[in-house]
């Protein structure tokens, strides 16, 4: 069994210590070529890599002096660049001819058509190659360079010949196969939701239902495990698949869930694609300063999507998503440092390695994990640029590498523009990586706080691998903001933490790729920066001072003093089993608040299936399809734990939960246990603070043993409810039966279930004034069917509470109960509610 403890997430210092040298040789090539802009970005990442390197366990005595000489000649690059352009942007890009273009598009084509046909996909592959041969005829017709017509007249000769061959090997294949075909060949064209994903004509059950994905494998194909195992049902339910179609329309847009199919999607076109969504919304800030949209071929000399992933080379512009920003770069670090896929998986197209590539035809899907599911974003390749030449968007200091602002841009795009009023890390890690989001506030000196128990958490779990974290701040004024260096409610990537000599550091990241804290262990803090801790954090302070990226040392006491919150994000792979279930919670169900009613809230049943100690978390996450419900939520959600034997739950105190979860207005609550011996089953209650709106929602657990999770469904018809209004006045206002001569007074009534069976299932609600306490008790006049497993003689409705009570009777006979209601006290005046759901059909009747 997999044992989270075991650190195999460890960095490879060898591993990094090669990428370091790779990346520096590509530095010096760049460099001598007078291509300063390459050469900068690539000195810095070696420079970086080599530290990364030093961190975990380098040994090569050389490893840190070799950084910091990169690092010295990137500031003289650095400088160079300045001084010819007058900024720190680059150069000038070489604009590319039409027939450049159309040349790269039509080697895509090719690649996309040899990939085609070496997997025997020869419809796919035909139409590839056809499409090449109409661009090189283009290319041919429209240009004077006999070369480039021999090269592309030749392209074009190859490609034909080959799809004529598959044409020929197709149609062979047709005619032998054909008193055998059921059905046509699969086609590229995709219905809107994908294929029968949400199909509405389902003639059987297995129509009805479609196989759930597996959790998203971090490291898969590349030795990595595949995520935890499915321990639910294969398979989706009805009401699943329409919860799944509701919120697929996020911000007026269809995003589809996500489909083995859909590594299929076609990336190659003969003219540059434009997304047939259009333009993204700008925010008021880019308004401002937009010039166009532009495309990689506008600005970039050698456009590719990923050059080295790297966390120092991104940089935040003007769009409000530091939360995002500082994900995308603890992601990228991730990657890094343990040698795992976690964000370049999700984008496309890819070789055949798995890498996303530079598609010159402008098309790419971006797969996030929104709303419950991996779903599918497709966007095309214009940026938002400035009257100045500057993408308006966030970017790599490489230029010529495009993966920061492709995910950016998709993300962007789910969320409705640019214009996006902001999220948190937890939400945006969860749709990059799907990894489990956890927010803890820093509140030091609270109970609910320790900052040393959490640091030691952090710290072992962080340098295993097993977490992503970034830091918030929370309200700074002006001056103490300035004074610090700090950001007033800004997110921050961390990117390492450490202890020496009994102090707890932290290295954050400035999404805004500049403005670094000044105040203890500060580049400028030299007296904190003793020699010893220089060498152990293999940190110069004086190298610092020259290049402002954003990236600083803070100590613990002051992190404490001047963030927020810590939002964590934890590897699915922690976790041996999980499954999910996705539901919607209707407004008009059961009361507005379940401050004394919880028996119409939705509710679980969770059994771990071990006597062993095991760990299980339970995350309930509620689907948004609107940036206005980001800009101002209002729904506030939990997960509530009993342990009642896997009974449902109806008052919300009695018992008290084992786990009483806090309303909070994030989409995400986590709900963490530590079971030592579990022995009975729990029950697991949605609760909101006050319904406003339907909701839909995913729940999803979490653990390390094997569990079973089942949903209590209500046997009652909403066709067969019944409100009956009452009073209690005068003799009728009789009390208790501690009041024998007043008690048979109450208000009676009598239902009549007039059937045969002994599986009916009957709910009685009491409302009265809240000053009363209330009660009531059945009583069984006759059975049709005697000693169903349900049957009793008389039953109450327990001990009196004010305002409310419930009782809910199952598997009882066809027959006729009377129900008596009443208040503790007699003589208690005032109108009443009686509520009766059922099964099956039946009568009441007003006795007294």
């Amino acid at each position: 069994m997999y044992d989270p403890n075991s650190g195999y997430h460890g960095a490879d210092s060898t591993t990094l210590q090669k990428e370091g040298a790779n990346l520096a040789h590509q530095a010096v090539t760049h460099d001598q070529q007078e291509k300063y802009d390459m050469a900068l970005f690539y000195y810095t990442e070696a420079a970086q890599t080599l530290l990364a390197a030093v961190h975990a366990g380098g040994s090569h005595p050389s490893l840190a002096e070799k950084a910091t000489e990169y690092m010295l000649r990137a500031e003289q690059i650095k400088d160079m660049i300045s001084a010819k352009n007058g900024n720190s942007d680059g150069g000038v890009v070489e604009e590319k001819s039409q027939q450049q273009i159309d040349l790269e598009r039509a080697r895509f084509l090719l690649t996309e058509a040899l990939d085609e046909d070496e997997k025997g996909d020869m419809q796919d592959a035909i139409d590839l190659y056809t499409e090449a041969v109409e661009l090189c005829i283009k290319i041919r017709d429209s240009t004077e360079d006999n070369s480039l017509k021999t090269k592309v007249t030749k392209m074009a000769t190859e490609a034909l010949d080959r799809a004529e061959a598959l044409k020929k090997k197709k149609h062979a294949a047709e005619s032998h196969t054909a008193p055998h075909r059921a059905q046509a060949s699969p086609q590229r064209g995709l219905p809107p939701f994908g294929i029968k994903f949400f199909a509405d004509d389902d003639d059987d059950d297995k129509k009805s239902v479609r196989h759930r994905p597996v959790l998203q494998g971090q490291g898969a194909g590349s030795g990595g495990r595949r995520g935890p195992i499915n321990c639910g049902p294969s398979s989706y339910t009805k009401e699943e698949i329409d919860v799944l179609r509701q919120t697929s329309k996020i911000n007026g847009r269809d995003y589809v869930p996500f489909m083995v199919v859909d590594n299929r999607e076609k990336f190659g076109c003969l003219d540059v694609y434009n997304d047939k969504d259009g333009r993204l919304a700008l925010s008021p800030k880019q308004t401002q300063q937009f010039a166009k949209w532009a495309r990689p071929s506008d600005y970039c000399s050698e456009p590719r999507m990923i050059y080295a992933i790297s966390s120092f080379s991104i940089r935040q512009t003007v769009v409000s998503d530091c939360s995002f920003v500082a994900s995308l770069a603890i992601s990228a670090q991730y990657e890094k440092r343990f040698r795992k896929k976690l964000i370049t998986s999700i984008v496309f197209p890819q070789n055949r390695s798995g890498e996303p590539v530079y598609n010159p035809c402008g098309k790419y899907m971006v797969k996030l994990n929104i709303n419950g599911v991996w779903r599918k974003v497709i966007i095309d390749d214009t940026l938002p640029m400035s009257k100045y030449g500057d993408l308006l968007c966030s970017f790599s200091n490489n230029k010529n590498e495009l993966w920061v602002s492709m995910l950016e841009k998709a993300y962007m795009k789910v969320m409705g523009g640019y214009d996006f009023p902001g999220s948190n890390s937890n939400i945006d890690l969860h749709a990059l990586t799907e990894w489990i989001p956890e927010r803890v506030a820093i509140r030091p000196g609270t109970a609910e706080f320790d900052a040393d128990k959490e640091f030691a958490r952090l710290k072992d779990r962080f340098h295993q691998g097993h977490c992503l974290v970034t830091v918030a701040t929370g309200e700074l004024n002006e001056v103490e903001a300035d004074r610090a260096g700090l950001v007033p409610t800004h997110a921050y990537a961390m990117l390492d933490m450490r202890e020496f000599k009994g102090v707890k550091l932290f290295m954050l990241k400035n999404p805004w790729n500049h403005l670094r804290w000044k105040g203890n262990y500060s580049e400028n803090d030299l007296g904190h920066w003793t020699p010893d801790f220089q060498k152990a954090l293999n940190y110069d302070p004086k190298s610092a001072q020259m290049h402002d990226n954003g990236v600083f040392w803070i100590d613990y006491d002051s992190l404490c003093r001047f963030f927020d919150v810590f939002y964590i994000n934890w590897n699915p792979e922690l976790f041996q089993y999980t499954t999910c279930m996705h539901h919607s919670w209707r407004c008009k169900e059961g009361p507005k608040k379940d401050s004394y009613n919880m028996s119409d809230n939705p509710q679980y049943r969770l059994e771990l299936k071990t006597t062993q100690s095991c760990a299980v978390w339970i995350l309930l996450t509620r689907h948004i399809t609107d940036k206005a419900d980001f800009a101002d939520n209002k729904e506030f959600i939990t997960v509530l734990v009993y342990k009642t034997g896997g009974k449902k739950v109806s008052y919300p105190y009695d018992p008290p939960p084992y786990k009483d979860g806090v309303r909070i207005n994030s989409p995400h609550y986590l709900c963490k246990m530590v079971e030592p011996k579990p022995s009975e089953p729990y029950t697991l209650v949605i609760s909101q603070y006050e319904k406003n709106n339907t909701i839909h929602y995913t729940l999803r657990v979490y653990a390390t043993c094997e569990f079973s999770l089942t949903r209590f469904i209500d046997p009652y018809k909403t066709q067969y409810d019944k409100k009956i209004v009452g009073e209690w006045k005068g003799p009728t206002a009789g009390g208790c039966a501690n009041n024998r001569e007043t008690y048979t007074k109450n208000p009676l009534y009598q239902v009549k279930i007039d059937n045969n069976s002994t599986d009916n299932h009957l709910m009685i609600e009491l409302r009265g004034p809240k000053q009363y306490s209330v009660g009531f008790e059945v009583i069984t006049v006759s059975e049709n069917v005697p000693n169903a497993s349900g049957a009793f003689k008389k039953v109450t409705s327990g001990d009196f509470r004010p305002g409310f009570c419930v009782l809910q009777l199952s598997n009882i006979s066809g027959g006729v109960y009377n129900i008596r209601c009443c208040t503790f006290r007699p003589g208690k005046e005032g109108p009443f509610f009686l509520d009766i759901s059922c099964s099956g059909p039946y009568t009441v009747t007003k006795l007294q």
